[in-house]
């Protein structure tokens, strides 16, 4: 996609040509042949060439899932010596850091689909109950809400696998005492809004107790932190601060989330992340996933609780009507 003076310019394949006609607003569609010697960089040269942005400086996004290096190896022998290429990564996703009001109507749908989502788990969970049958009432939910698919699979694991923190294949029934972990999105026109919650089956354990109330006095403060004019690493602070004080230090993670929109496969992240070093300024309209997980492998055991808020003028909103709970079923 190129994006200059002019009206921007995709240069595609032909199998993607009438769906960016019909759902984009992008007038000039240009289309690259398949074949055994079809490069792709050499269309592309010659578009630039055309559209007189030889000798040019350009932006290009390397930091991107749908650049590899073997295509960017092309790009740069075709147009390396041609244009002066800059690094432009972060260029477009800053600019979708801050919402608009149309956007935000989008994002608060979404957040009503996830919550139809965990309520639908919640009503299907229950000892001898497949996983495969929880998630299929979870995107049933949304699905019938009007939702999208996910940029990414929802994340549920029980037992030893509510300590994955990624989608793994596999199912199997909930145990008469278990843990199940749930990471998922309500999805509305792309936009996301992100929840997770640990359930418990049957009987729940002291340390899940203890570990389930540090997740929501950590998510509390995180929330206290999340204002226009602080950083995303204030943030991020408070989660560390607040885990390290109840003794949970040792099974949190190195980031406690981050930012969302409109996103696509193969991730649901935006590029902003509560870490270590985030200097990113909390600004009014931007959108936030808090998760608190803490994981504690020795004895397999899980807690995990986030939400997703909208940044005000004067703080935060989480967007979730689901009350900060233990759930147990």
């Amino acid at each position: 996609l190129i994006v200059g003076s002019d009206e921007p310019v995709l240069l595609t394949r032909s199998a993607d040509k009438l769906q960016a006609e019909i759902t984009s607003n992008i007038n000039d569609v240009r289309i690259w042949i398949d074949n055994d010697q079809a490069n792709p960089a050499v269309d592309l040269k010659n578009l630039l060439k055309e559209k007189q942005l030889l000798g040019k400086r350009l932006g290009i996004e390397t930091d991107t899932h749908g650049l590899t290096g073997f295509n960017y190896k092309r790009t740069i022998d075709q147009i390396g010596s041609e244009v002066d290429l800059v690094e432009a990564s972060d260029l477009i996703s800053k600019l979708r850091l801050i919402k608009s009001e149309e956007e935000l109507t989008y994002v608060k749908r979404a957040a009503t689909l996830a919550d139809d989502a965990f309520d639908a788990a919640v009503s299907i969970a229950a000892p001898g109950v497949d996983e495969g049958r929880i998630l299929a009432g979870m995107h049933n939910a949304i699905f019938s809400g009007g939702g999208d698919y996910p940029g990414n699979e929802f994340i549920i694991g029980s037992a030893e696998n509510a300590l994955l923190v990624r989608y793994a294949s596999g199912t199997r029934k909930l145990s008469a005492n278990d843990q199940l972990n749930l990471e998922w999105a309500g999805v509305y026109r792309h936009y996301h809004s992100c929840l997770m919650r640990t359930l418990l089956v049957g009987k729940s354990s002291q340390q899940h107790k203890d570990m389930f109330e540090a997740g929501v006095s950590a998510l509390l403060a995180c929330e206290e932190k999340l204002k226009p004019g602080n950083t995303m690493e204030q943030v991020f602070m408070a989660h560390c601060d607040t885990m390290d004080r109840l003794g949970m230090g040792e099974f949190k993670l190195n980031a406690c989330g981050y930012s969302l929109g409109a996103r696509y496969t193969p991730s649901w992240m935006e590029r902003e992340m509560f870490r270590a070093g985030a200097t990113t300024e909390i600004k009014p309209g931007m959108v936030f996933f808090l998760h608190m997980i803490l994981l504690d492998g020795n004895n397999k055991v899980a807690m995990c609780t986030g939400r997703t808020s909208i940044v005000s003028d004067t703080g935060s909103t989480p967007l979730s009507r689901l009350p900060l709970e233990l759930v147990t079923v």
